[in-house]
């Protein structure tokens, strides 16, 4: 017979009928304490945003030039999207710029966070000043960079001798807008990354040395393969931000020249909010865009299981 020590109750107690053990339940404050803790998020998070997305999607079906009167159009707004070629140069132009950015982002924040990790001494310090793009209002990133980016004047055109269009051009427009928001959110990613391979151990890597693997070698066959799951939280992150860049762009460019820097989320903005105010076109764009970024982040989480499985 066994008897629990004095007490300490046993985890186990006999079913009824002279069944088998069976487990003793928690009692019901315990069962329901995690579930009140993240009961006040949640309700946030509905009021904020679950009730918004879905009342933007009934807004879709409507067409209202003043927000006040209300005109059923059902799929109707979402015909005119997609027989508006402004829809498509915009959607084109935001598939450009998130490629590019989830593209390079991805790469410049691995990079840092090898180079970062290799440190013996400044960690922290590099951390710091990579960082602090992040913590700088998107706002003031475009205003700042709008002015270093001046063709006569500018500090980058003069410390490079040269007099680049890099706002009034179309081609250099977009490259600007890349280059500043890789270099506005990389510390934020490049901390994502850094986590991740901190989380290695070294002695992987000292016995990859005994064997004789080369820098190189150890950064593909090992670290990047070991970085998998970072990697994935970095491309879906970037995937989205990439997507829904709108503030820096807004006060860097302005969306020109000529609506060459002009994305989806501008686009939704001015229809909502500038004259002629068309709030069922910019809930439809809005509906659209969710749907793209939802089916990306799908596609991103089904590889990387597909990756992890093998």
């Amino acid at each position: 017979m066994v008897t629990a020590a004095p007490g300490v109750a046993p985890a186990l107690t006999p079913g009824r009928g002279g069944g088998g053990p069976r487990r003793r339940s928690r009692p019901w404050g315990i069962r329901v304490a995690p579930y009140l803790f993240l009961l006040p998020n949640m309700a946030i998070f509905g009021l904020f945003t679950i009730w918004p997305a879905i009342n933007g999607f009934n807004i879709s079906l409507y067409e209202s030039p003043n927000g006040r009167v209300f005109r059923w159009v059902g799929l109707g707004n979402y015909q005119k999207i997609l027989t508006d070629e402004e829809f498509w140069q915009v959607a084109r132009q935001t598939a450009v710029y998130a490629l590019a950015f989830v593209v390079l982002t991805a790469a410049f924040s691995i990079l840092l966070a090898v180079l970062v990790d290799q440190q013996r001494r400044g960690k922290t310090f590099f951390r710091g000043v990579f960082f602090v793009p992040v913590l700088v209002s998107p706002v003031v990133v475009g205003l700042v960079w709008n002015w270093l980016l001046e063709r006569q004047g500018g500090l980058v055109n003069t410390a490079l001798g040269t007099s680049i269009p890099w706002l009034v051009d179309s081609s250099w427009a977009m490259v600007s807008i890349i280059v500043v928001g890789v270099w506005m959110q990389v510390g934020f990613f490049m901390l994502i990354a850094l986590a991740g391979l901190q989380g290695i151990d070294p002695s992987i890597y000292e016995a990859a040395r005994m064997d004789g693997a080369s820098r190189w070698k150890q950064f593909w066959s090992m670290t990047l393969p070991l970085l998998q799951p970072s990697i994935v939280v970095i491309v879906v992150l970037s995937t989205i931000r990439g997507f829904e860049a709108f503030d820096f762009i807004y006060t860097l460019t302005g969306g020109g020249p000529t609506g060459a820097t002009t994305l989806i989320v501008q686009y939704i903005y001015e229809n909502g909010f500038v004259s002629p105010i068309r709030y069922g076109h910019a809930a439809a764009a809005g509906v659209i865009l969710f749907v793209a970024i939802f089916t990306l982040t799908l596609v991103n989480w089904a590889i990387s299981r597909r990756r992890e499985a093998v």
